[in-house]
């Protein structure tokens, strides 16, 4: 039976849950992800809690920030005039779409809001947190590329 290591191509089921066991993220029921192993397309600790695993086996990764989308950067907060951001989207939690200086779409939350700014909050909204990552593999195949 085929396992997964490098270069295999990977399809899996998860489900992702916060340490309060808040769902944020899974595909179960939905079409799966599917990757190639050792290519960096998915977290590359969750990558290596499932080499070695075949078809139809499962496990559960906990991965700390470090691990998953990093801590929480004090310098990814931005204070904007609050005539930039329309009345409607003045709202804590909002996720607004942005263009950096170089033309790539960003995804800033509106963190908090203050007399005259809005700030803005531009870490992955998964900073700073452990997940905790349900994986199911469906099926390992030798990759086409």
């Amino acid at each position: 039976m085929m396992t997964v290591t490098d270069g295999k191509r990977v399809s899996i089921e998860y489900t992702v849950t916060l340490e309060d066991q808040t769902q944020v993220d899974t595909n179960v029921g939905g079409a799966p992800l599917t990757y190639t192993q050792g290519e960096q397309q998915v977290l590359p600790a969750l990558q290596k809690k499932i080499v070695g695993l075949a078809a139809g086996e499962s496990t559960q990764a906990v991965l700390s920030p470090d691990e998953a989308y990093g801590a929480v950067n004090p310098n990814a907060f931005q204070a904007v005039d609050k005539n930039r951001i329309s009345e409607e989207a003045q709202k804590v939690g909002t996720q607004l779409e942005t263009k950096d200086a170089s033309g790539r779409t960003q995804h800033p939350r509106v963190h908090h809001i203050e007399e005259n700014t809005v700030v803005l909050d531009f870490n992955h909204p998964l900073a700073g947190k452990t997940l905790t990552v349900d994986v199911k593999v469906l099926e390992v195949e030798e990759s086409s590329s």
